[in-house]
């Protein structure tokens, strides 16, 4: 990893005991519309990349069902094993992983979400690269987020490690995913929440 990915790593393992009681969404509703919006399938297999502590995999759970699959990465280790403990059932692993560079085939999800995590994303254009290559044509990323883009940058903003990790306006954000090979470019930024959606080519 890069050395700026270990000190997001460092960053973040030093929160994860306070992070559920004092950073993470806690409005269900919130969440329970966000994962909606989202329009997950039943069956679907899911890449979710940042899981955290896993605030938002019981939702997504909730929409695939059984037969369906999430594989959750992080690069805060401690997170994640955090949100293995917390025993979600369904059928999910959980992977040590920057999505900068996944050790994962090619063509294999239906869809990538990315809760919360995209702004921390060290090189934006590779890690959409990367999630061009590991989505079955056809397939999905959503980048989204429970509160608006001005209140995350707000946020970031005023701490010095990630002052830096802040949402790119609409035009970046559609330039950055069309040089990565998606279309079907969407971008919704209310004043409570944050999605863009853009499909992998068939």
């Amino acid at each position: 990893m890069l050395k700026n990915s270990l000190s997001l790593r460092a960053f973040f393992n030093g929160r994860v005991d306070i992070w559920d009681e004092t950073v993470a969404e806690k409005d269900v509703t919130k969440l329970t519309r966000m994962a909606t919006r989202l329009h997950l399938e039943p069956g679907a297999t899911i890449l979710d990349v940042g899981t955290g502590t896993g605030v938002f995999l019981p939702y997504m759970l909730n929409l695939i069902g059984g037969d369906g699959r999430v594989v959750a990465i992080d690069i805060a280790d401690q997170m994640l094993l955090r949100a293995k403990d917390k025993g979600f059932q369904g059928n999910i692993s959980y992977i040590y992983a920057d999505i900068m560079s996944l050790p994962l085939g090619d063509e294999i999800f239906d869809t990538v979400v990315c809760y919360s995590s995209f702004p921390h994303f060290q090189d934006r254009l590779q890690a959409l690269q990367e999630a061009y290559r590991v989505i079955r044509r056809g397939g999905w990323l959503l980048i989204c987020h429970t509160s608006s883009r001005a209140h995350i940058n707000e946020v970031h903003g005023q701490m010095d490690v990630v002052k830096h990790d802040t949402i790119p306006d609409a035009d970046e954000m559609r330039s950055m995913l069309s040089t990565a090979g998606f279309s079907d470019i969407a971008i919704e930024n209310g004043s409570d929440s944050y999605l863009a959606h853009a499909r992998k080519p068939q």
